[in-house]
């Protein structure tokens, strides 16, 4: 009896999806053309189906419209204003931060038990990724932040969150990229050790 051949792993599909993974970069300049809501919807129902310990899913996602995002820019403006001592540098964050077309805050349940909270905040953080990716994929660029913004309890009361409950694993601004910075990250061998 013959063995069959091993598969290969060597495919076109494969080698376009490391690209999608090594060509992710953080945009931070958009054009003002509005990203689909099914996309995003889309984008979302990925990102659920990040790894997560246990299928706690642990992750809820708030996609900001235009009044809660005017919220957050004021609300920005004042952080910024305040931690400077300069309403120049307050407004010129807000200005900055109004171009940004899309917005999507991630939460992660809260848990007493520290494992638990470490392994849930991991699955978030896979969601997040899986969102962006996804994105990515479709042409559509992202930042992922967890500034100050995300620790403050006024946006909770924009967004609704509840801080008994959950918290902000990180702010998301989307939308289709004006500027694609290139990257080079270390090599395989550098971060990779491998064991006998």
């Amino acid at each position: 009896m013959s063995k069959a051949p091993a598969p290969s792993y060597e495919t076109q599909e494969l080698r376009e999806f490391g690209e999608v993974l090594q060509g992710r970069r953080t945009i931070n300049l958009y054009l003002q053309t509005r990203v689909p809501k099914t996309l995003v919807r889309d984008a979302i129902e990925a990102a659920t189906w990040a790894p997560n310990h246990h299928v706690t899913e642990p992750w809820h996602f708030y996609l900001l419209g235009k009044d809660s995002i005017a919220a957050c820019v004021e609300l920005c403006r004042d952080i910024v204003t305040a931690k400077k001592n300069d309403p120049k540098a307050g407004d010129f964050k807000a200005q900055q931060w109004a171009e940004k077309p899309g917005w999507l805050v991630v939460t992660c349940r809260t848990s007493t038990d520290e494992l638990l909270q470490r392994e849930d905040y991991a699955a978030c953080s896979a969601a997040v990724q899986n969102f962006m990716l996804y994105l990515w994929k479709a042409g559509v660029g992202s930042k992922w932040t967890s500034g100050d913004i995300t620790r403050d309890p006024r946006l909770f009361d924009i967004v609704g969150i509840d801080p008994a409950r959950e918290f902000v694993v990180g702010l998301i601004w989307f939308g289709y990229p004006k500027l694609t910075p290139t990257q080079q990250r270390a090599g395989v061998d550098t971060v990779l050790t491998e064991l006998p």
